[in-house]
């Protein structure tokens, strides 16, 4: 199962706990951490080892006498990866290690990828480490500007983007003509049923703010009201054929949809020529999947050494040519001529400067404010 087909599964069952009203209980006093004070000694000198979850088909693999970046790594430093792909949604993950990190005890991990909203929380609740700047200088000289300076860790003190995504629109140019805003998408006579969105809340109304005028970065309880009442009036008009994961793709592909809003990765990794992905007028949606220590681990060095590799540009392009992901790493595009030629002008993993410009990351919650704009959004697409 890749990253992708993870979204699917992620975005249903984020649906389904706020339908349920059973979101993670981030905020209880109990849960609450100080880093400072909930953290172990560091054996990365003595014990070259480091413990790593991530979400399945994001690592590239060994082939042809030519050695992956998780080999290369290992290689290079001598430290031996347990490296597994156990990460197949965030609250899933969050299940697996809320009493550990909850009660100031140890994971059993070094090292996981989680995306923006749930690495934001648990940075929150002070469960994550802060990284020692200096011994990852990489990530600070070469991660791109549009990732540099997130709301819920300002100076990526906690945090190091692994992939990148966006979210915008996508179209079958074979069955229907051009689509170039999200307003469009919405309202076009010939798209009436024939359009898809996404059942992940942040994507889809990070794209409805944006429509509304709102900005997805920091809006207001009113602006969220005009968003979702926008939704709530689109699809009772018939508007909207289904919410989905990423199922959209075959859809899409066959024609049973015309347009829908989208992930760059889905339609990168389709290879189709008639499906066209669009950063939409209004903006378009920018996330990460990042990298984070959690408390009591016990090789933060060596996972920290494990952060500046990847931030080396050479490495950021061979495991980009793998994923197909956005590339979070300054001269990967350049390195990319090297490793495969073709990708070097992929817009989907090296997008421009101008459309970088366009993104919009999504507000970090408070967690009255996840139970209520959750369970909004669950009654509009679920009703």
């Amino acid at each position: 199962m890749s990253r992708r087909t993870a979204l699917k599964t992620g975005a249903g069952v984020a649906f389904g706990a706020a339908s349920l009203g059973v979101l993670p209980l981030f905020g209880t006093p109990d849960r609450k951490q100080d880093p400072a004070k909930c953290r172990t000694r560091d054996l990365s000198a003595s014990e070259k080892r480091l413990i790593v979850s991530n979400w399945p088909g994001y690592m590239d693999e060994d082939e042809d006498g030519s050695p992956s970046t998780l080999t290369m790594f290992q290689e290079r430093t001598g430290i031996k990866v347990d490296y597994t792909a156990d990460v197949n949604d965030n609250l899933e993950f969050f299940a697996k290690v809320v009493n550990q990190l909850g009660s100031c005890t140890s994971s059993k991990r070094d090292l996981f990828m989680l995306t923006d909203w749930m690495a934001a929380r648990m940075i929150q609740v002070g469960w994550i480490q802060p990284l020692d700047k200096a011994k990852v200088p990489n990530l600070h000289t070469n991660l791109i500007d549009s990732l540099a300076h997130v709301g819920w860790d300002e100076d990526r003190s906690y945090s190091a983007p692994w992939q990148s995504g966006l979210t915008g629109i996508a179209y079958n140019k074979s069955k229907v003509k051009e689509v170039r805003s999200f307003d469009e998408l919405l309202t076009r006579p010939d798209l009436k049923g024939r359009i898809s969105l996404l059942t992940e809340m942040r994507d889809t109304m990070g794209l409805l703010l944006l429509a509304e005028g709102a900005d997805p970065s920091k809006f207001t309880d009113s602006e969220w009201d005009n968003a979702i009442d926008r939704l709530r009036k689109v699809r009772r008009d018939g508007q909207i054929r289904a919410f989905t994961g990423n199922e959209y793709i075959q859809d899409l592909s066959a024609g049973n949809i015309l347009a829908c809003e989208a992930w760059s990765g889905d339609v990168a990794a389709a290879e189709n020529e008639d499906l066209v992905f669009v950063a939409p007028e209004e903006g378009q949606m920018i996330w990460a999947d990042n990298m984070l220590i959690p408390n009591l681990a016990t090789h933060q060095g060596n996972a920290e050494e494990w952060i500046n590799f990847y931030y080396e540009p050479e490495i950021a392009a061979k495991l980009a040519s793998f994923v197909w992901y956005i590339c979070p790493v300054k001269g990967a595009q350049e390195a990319m001529e090297k490793i495969d030629p073709d990708l070097v002008d992929n817009p989907l993993i090296f997008p421009t400067e101008e459309s970088l410009a366009t993104t919009h990351a999504f507000m970090a919650l408070e967690e009255f404010q996840i139970r209520a704009y959750e369970g909004d959004f669950a009654d509009v697409i679920g009703g």
